[in-house]
């Protein structure tokens, strides 16, 4: 992602303390990949991505929030359906979302939270600490 990244700050408030959490490491790079790569899209360049982790309870959430124009309240409903995009034709497929939704609720019995108005949207992804305990 580095060359999508030129041109945009990128800050990173890691909690120093967090706890080791079970997971698909490869899977949730996925995620990482797919949530960040749409943050770049949304800035076009020259905004400010802000990556974040924090605890709650029995969770680890994993914040990627930005400040581009944010998600229209008509389309937030469908953000994560197969096949859905905001992107020119053969710029996205529409799957980045969906395949995270499905690795982080489904493989990983965590959750996938937007919070989106103009000039702020951030992804929080709730990952549990054990998913096989829950």
């Amino acid at each position: 992602l580095r060359s999508k990244l030129e041109g945009i700050s990128v800050r990173r408030e890691y909690t120093p303390d967090l706890p080791r959490i079970q997971g698909y490491g490869s899977e949730l790079n996925q995620v990482w990949t797919n949530l960040i790569d749409n943050a770049a899209y949304a800035v076009d360049g020259k905004g400010e991505i802000v990556l974040r982790t924090r605890r709650e309870g029995d969770f680890v959430i994993v914040d990627v929030q930005d400040n581009g124009p944010g998600i229209p309240a008509e389309i937030k409903d469908r953000i994560f359906d197969p096949f859905f995009t905001t992107k020119p034709v053969g710029q996205g497929t529409g799957l980045g979302l969906d395949i995270s939704y499905n690795i982080v609720v489904n493989k990983h019995r965590g959750d996938i939270r937007v919070n989106s108005e103009p000039g702020k949207t951030v992804f929080e992804v709730w990952l549990p600490l054990n998913f096989e305990a829950r």
